[in-house]
């Protein structure tokens, strides 16, 4: 039995990944009733949780992946060499972007930081 820290049931969590497949899997709301429908994002929310890695050359590119290796990786995975960080990011189920990304790592290097593992793929915070 799991006592974690929900405040929802396990049945109404059911209830509510049910309601919002729909949306998920056609990318627009599904219901016939407005008043029905998941609320939209706010105006301020970081396009970096929504959007998806940006391509090379653009614009924030290695604080987005940055920010997408930690949210995947976490503190743990570390120290690692490159299969290490291969198979947690699989093992977390982590875009196919992000681990062609983690593909292109030096195999005979060791990471110790999400940063490390960043300036080893050339991409350099604030650049």
């Amino acid at each position: 039995m799991q006592r974690g820290s929900n405040r929802v049931s396990v049945r109404r969590d059911d209830e509510m990944k049910h309601e919002l497949q729909g949306l998920i899997r056609s990318g627009h709301p599904t219901r016939v009733e407005e008043w029905h429908d998941p609320e939209p994002a706010a105006d301020d929310d970081p396009p970096v949780m929504t959007g998806p890695i940006p391509s090379p050359g653009t614009g924030g590119e290695a604080e987005a992946v940055r920010f997408e290796f930690a949210r995947r990786l976490g503190r743990t995975t570390f120290p690692a060499e490159r299969g290490t960080v291969l198979r947690a990011l699989e093992e977390r189920h982590a875009p196919d972007r992000l681990i062609a990304l983690a593909e292109d790592l030096p195999p005979d290097r060791t990471y110790h930081t999400v940063g490390e593992v960043v300036s080893a793929l050339g991409l350099h915070p604030g650049a």
